[in-house]
Protein backbone atom coordinates (compact mmCIF):
# COMPACT_ATOMS: atom_id res chain seq x y z
CA UNK A 1 0.00 0.00 0.00
CA UNK A 2 1.69 3.45 -1.45
CA UNK A 3 -0.75 4.88 -0.80
CA UNK A 4 -3.84 5.77 1.63
CA UNK A 5 -6.74 6.08 -0.36
CA UNK A 6 -9.29 8.21 1.45
CA UNK A 7 -12.86 7.13 0.81
CA UNK A 8 -15.58 9.98 0.73
CA UNK A 9 -17.33 8.45 4.14
CA UNK A 10 -13.61 8.53 6.04
CA UNK A 11 -13.91 12.30 5.73
CA UNK A 12 -14.27 14.46 8.98
CA UNK A 13 -14.36 17.38 7.75
CA UNK A 14 -12.00 19.42 4.73
CA UNK A 15 -8.49 18.31 6.22
CA UNK A 16 -8.96 15.62 9.00
CA UNK A 17 -9.83 11.77 8.23
CA UNK A 18 -10.14 8.67 10.11
CA UNK A 19 -9.60 5.14 8.19
CA UNK A 20 -11.24 2.02 10.14
CA UNK A 21 -10.90 -0.68 7.32
CA UNK A 22 -8.59 -3.44 9.01
CA UNK A 23 -7.09 -4.56 6.14
CA UNK A 24 -5.37 -1.09 5.77
CA UNK A 25 -5.00 -0.39 9.54
CA UNK A 26 -3.04 -3.81 9.28
CA UNK A 27 -0.88 -2.30 7.02
CA UNK A 28 -0.20 0.51 8.86
CA UNK A 29 1.14 -1.38 11.77
CA UNK A 30 2.52 -4.21 10.25
CA UNK A 31 4.22 -3.06 6.78
CA UNK A 32 4.63 1.06 7.46
CA UNK A 33 4.88 0.44 11.23
CA UNK A 34 3.66 3.60 11.88
CA UNK A 35 3.54 5.69 14.64
CA UNK A 36 1.65 9.30 15.44
CA UNK A 37 4.00 12.31 13.81
CA UNK A 38 4.55 10.35 10.66
CA UNK A 39 3.56 11.71 7.31
CA UNK A 40 2.50 9.39 4.95
CA UNK A 41 1.33 9.56 1.43
CA UNK A 42 -2.23 9.57 0.93
CA UNK A 43 -5.03 11.02 -1.83
CA UNK A 44 -9.39 11.53 -2.21
CA UNK A 45 -10.51 8.64 -3.89
CA UNK A 46 -11.23 10.38 -7.78
CA UNK A 47 -9.35 13.74 -6.33
CA UNK A 48 -6.24 15.13 -5.67
CA UNK A 49 -3.07 13.63 -3.63
CA UNK A 50 -0.70 14.82 -1.20
CA UNK A 51 0.47 14.31 2.50
CA UNK A 52 -1.18 12.67 5.47
CA UNK A 53 0.22 13.75 9.55
CA UNK A 54 -0.89 10.63 11.90
CA UNK A 55 -2.59 12.12 14.51
CA UNK A 56 -3.57 9.08 16.49
CA UNK A 57 -2.86 5.03 15.45
CA UNK A 58 -5.16 2.39 17.17
CA UNK A 59 -6.44 -1.34 16.66
CA UNK A 60 -10.19 0.29 15.28
CA UNK A 61 -8.41 3.37 13.80
CA UNK A 62 -6.11 5.44 12.19
CA UNK A 63 -6.62 9.38 12.37
CA UNK A 64 -4.93 11.82 9.95
CA UNK A 65 -4.43 15.43 9.31
CA UNK A 66 -4.58 15.77 5.19
CA UNK A 67 -2.82 18.51 2.80
CA UNK A 68 -3.81 17.77 -0.78
CA UNK A 69 -2.08 19.71 -3.54
CA UNK A 70 -0.84 17.78 -6.56
CA UNK A 71 -2.73 15.70 -9.16
CA UNK A 72 -2.66 11.96 -9.66
CA UNK A 73 -0.70 10.64 -12.77
CA UNK A 74 -2.10 10.79 -16.44
CA UNK A 75 -4.06 8.15 -17.10
CA UNK A 76 -3.38 6.14 -20.44
CA UNK A 77 -5.48 6.88 -23.32
CA UNK A 78 -6.64 3.62 -23.97
CA UNK A 79 -10.18 2.00 -23.59
CA UNK A 80 -9.30 -1.43 -22.88
CA UNK A 81 -11.84 -4.38 -24.42
CA UNK A 82 -10.46 -7.23 -22.44
CA UNK A 83 -12.56 -10.78 -23.08
CA UNK A 84 -13.57 -12.22 -19.76
CA UNK A 85 -10.76 -14.20 -18.71
CA UNK A 86 -11.36 -16.69 -16.18
CA UNK A 87 -12.73 -15.60 -12.41
CA UNK A 88 -9.00 -16.19 -10.80
CA UNK A 89 -6.99 -14.40 -13.56
CA UNK A 90 -9.69 -11.34 -13.92
CA UNK A 91 -9.01 -10.03 -10.05
CA UNK A 92 -4.88 -10.21 -10.78
CA UNK A 93 -5.95 -8.49 -13.92
CA UNK A 94 -7.81 -6.00 -12.72
CA UNK A 95 -5.27 -5.06 -10.00
CA UNK A 96 -2.54 -5.01 -12.90
CA UNK A 97 -4.68 -2.43 -15.25
CA UNK A 98 -5.93 -0.38 -12.92
CA UNK A 99 -2.20 0.16 -11.44
CA UNK A 100 -0.78 0.61 -14.91
CA UNK A 101 -3.19 4.04 -15.64
CA UNK A 102 -5.98 2.35 -17.79
CA UNK A 103 -9.34 3.97 -16.65
CA UNK A 104 -12.17 1.77 -18.76
CA UNK A 105 -12.25 -1.31 -19.10
CA UNK A 106 -15.43 -3.35 -21.06
CA UNK A 107 -15.20 -7.23 -20.30
CA UNK A 108 -16.77 -9.25 -22.83
CA UNK A 109 -17.81 -12.24 -24.24
CA UNK A 110 -16.32 -13.70 -26.74
CA UNK A 111 -16.76 -17.65 -28.03
CA UNK A 112 -14.01 -18.88 -25.82
CA UNK A 113 -15.30 -17.41 -22.90
CA UNK A 114 -17.26 -19.71 -20.61
CA UNK A 115 -20.43 -18.97 -19.67
CA UNK A 116 -20.00 -19.98 -16.04
CA UNK A 117 -17.68 -16.78 -15.64
CA UNK A 118 -19.67 -14.37 -16.18
CA UNK A 119 -21.38 -15.99 -12.10
CA UNK A 120 -18.15 -15.62 -10.69
CA UNK A 121 -18.85 -13.34 -7.65
CA UNK A 122 -15.56 -11.71 -8.99
CA UNK A 123 -17.92 -9.49 -10.95
CA UNK A 124 -19.47 -8.62 -7.88
CA UNK A 125 -19.48 -4.43 -8.41
CA UNK A 126 -17.91 -4.74 -4.69
CA UNK A 127 -15.02 -7.72 -5.47
CA UNK A 128 -13.98 -5.62 -8.83
CA UNK A 129 -13.87 -2.12 -6.86
CA UNK A 130 -11.74 -3.86 -4.54
CA UNK A 131 -9.30 -4.75 -6.94
CA UNK A 132 -9.27 -1.66 -8.94
CA UNK A 133 -8.29 0.35 -5.47
CA UNK A 134 -5.48 -2.37 -4.72
CA UNK A 135 -4.22 -1.41 -7.88
CA UNK A 136 -4.63 2.30 -7.38
CA UNK A 137 -3.04 1.90 -3.74
CA UNK A 138 -0.12 0.01 -5.37
CA UNK A 139 1.03 2.72 -8.36
CA UNK A 140 -0.52 5.90 -6.07
CA UNK A 141 -3.23 6.49 -8.31
CA UNK A 142 -6.43 8.09 -7.28
CA UNK A 143 -8.79 8.23 -10.67
CA UNK A 144 -11.04 4.98 -10.19
CA UNK A 145 -11.54 2.75 -13.63
CA UNK A 146 -14.81 2.74 -15.40
CA UNK A 147 -15.73 -1.19 -15.77
CA UNK A 148 -18.43 -2.42 -18.36
CA UNK A 149 -19.63 -5.61 -18.86
CA UNK A 150 -20.73 -6.51 -22.30
CA UNK A 151 -22.00 -10.02 -22.42
CA UNK A 152 -23.19 -10.41 -25.94
CA UNK A 153 -20.52 -10.62 -28.51
CA UNK A 154 -22.44 -9.68 -31.74
CA UNK A 155 -24.61 -6.86 -30.42
CA UNK A 156 -21.58 -5.06 -28.47
CA UNK A 157 -19.54 -5.39 -31.62
CA UNK A 158 -22.19 -4.31 -34.25
CA UNK A 159 -23.91 -1.58 -31.93
CA UNK A 160 -21.69 -0.03 -29.99
CA UNK A 161 -18.63 -0.52 -30.98
CA UNK A 162 -18.59 1.77 -33.75
CA UNK A 163 -19.24 4.39 -31.45
CA UNK A 164 -16.58 3.80 -29.22
CA UNK A 165 -13.88 3.39 -32.25
CA UNK A 166 -15.00 7.04 -33.07
CA UNK A 167 -11.52 9.35 -32.80
CA UNK A 168 -9.79 6.41 -31.30
CA UNK A 169 -7.15 4.07 -33.34
CA UNK A 170 -7.84 0.29 -32.97
CA UNK A 171 -5.68 -2.31 -31.98
CA UNK A 172 -6.56 -5.67 -31.90
CA UNK A 173 -3.72 -8.35 -30.40
CA UNK A 174 -4.03 -11.43 -31.66
CA UNK A 175 -1.30 -13.93 -32.20
CA UNK A 176 -0.46 -14.13 -36.08
CA UNK A 177 -1.54 -11.22 -37.19
CA UNK A 178 0.21 -9.37 -39.35
CA UNK A 179 1.74 -5.88 -37.68
CA UNK A 180 4.35 -6.29 -34.77
CA UNK A 181 2.82 -4.56 -31.97
CA UNK A 182 3.75 -0.75 -32.09
CA UNK A 183 5.94 1.17 -29.22
CA UNK A 184 5.04 4.50 -27.53
CA UNK A 185 1.78 5.75 -29.20
CA UNK A 186 0.08 8.51 -27.68
CA UNK A 187 -2.93 8.62 -29.22
CA UNK A 188 -6.26 7.75 -27.76
CA UNK A 189 -6.83 3.71 -28.71
CA UNK A 190 -8.67 1.46 -28.82
CA UNK A 191 -7.48 -1.62 -27.64
CA UNK A 192 -9.03 -5.36 -28.16
CA UNK A 193 -7.26 -8.57 -26.00
CA UNK A 194 -8.86 -12.09 -26.29
CA UNK A 195 -9.09 -14.80 -23.86
CA UNK A 196 -6.98 -17.50 -23.42
CA UNK A 197 -7.22 -19.64 -26.58
CA UNK A 198 -7.28 -16.19 -28.35
CA UNK A 199 -10.16 -14.91 -30.61
CA UNK A 200 -11.83 -17.08 -33.38
CA UNK A 201 -11.44 -16.69 -37.14
CA UNK A 202 -15.47 -14.66 -37.20
CA UNK A 203 -14.43 -12.57 -33.97
CA UNK A 204 -10.64 -11.02 -35.73
CA UNK A 205 -12.57 -10.39 -38.69
CA UNK A 206 -15.69 -8.95 -37.26
CA UNK A 207 -12.92 -6.88 -35.62
CA UNK A 208 -10.71 -5.66 -38.97
CA UNK A 209 -13.67 -5.20 -41.12
CA UNK A 210 -14.47 -1.95 -38.62
CA UNK A 211 -11.00 -1.02 -39.11
CA UNK A 212 -8.83 -2.36 -36.04
CA UNK A 213 -5.03 -2.63 -37.17
CA UNK A 214 -4.34 -6.43 -36.34
CA UNK A 215 -0.67 -6.44 -33.91
CA UNK A 216 1.07 -9.63 -32.22
CA UNK A 217 3.75 -9.50 -29.24
CA UNK A 218 5.91 -12.65 -31.28
CA UNK A 219 6.09 -16.39 -31.40
CA UNK A 220 5.05 -16.82 -27.91
CA UNK A 221 1.59 -17.27 -26.53
CA UNK A 222 1.37 -15.65 -23.07
CA UNK A 223 -1.23 -15.79 -20.39
CA UNK A 224 -3.86 -12.95 -20.89
CA UNK A 225 -2.95 -11.53 -17.69
CA UNK A 226 1.08 -11.40 -18.76
CA UNK A 227 -0.35 -10.06 -22.54
CA UNK A 228 -2.51 -7.00 -21.04
CA UNK A 229 0.66 -5.90 -19.39
CA UNK A 230 3.00 -6.61 -21.79
CA UNK A 231 1.07 -4.31 -24.55
CA UNK A 232 0.00 -1.86 -21.94
CA UNK A 233 3.81 -1.58 -21.23
CA UNK A 234 4.73 -2.13 -24.97
CA UNK A 235 2.36 0.74 -26.35
CA UNK A 236 2.21 3.68 -24.19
Amino acid sequence: MNLILLQPDEWLDDTHATVRDPRRLRHLVDVHRAAPGDSLTVGALDGLMGRGELLALSDSEARFRVTLEREPPAPLPVHLLLALPRPRMLARTLEHVSALGVKRVSLMHTRRVEKSYWQSPELKPEKIRQHLLLGLEQARDTRLPEITLETRFKPFVEDRLPALLEGRRGLLAHPGLAQACPRAITEPTLLAIGPEGGFVDYEVEKFLELGFEGIHLGERILRVETAVTALLARLF
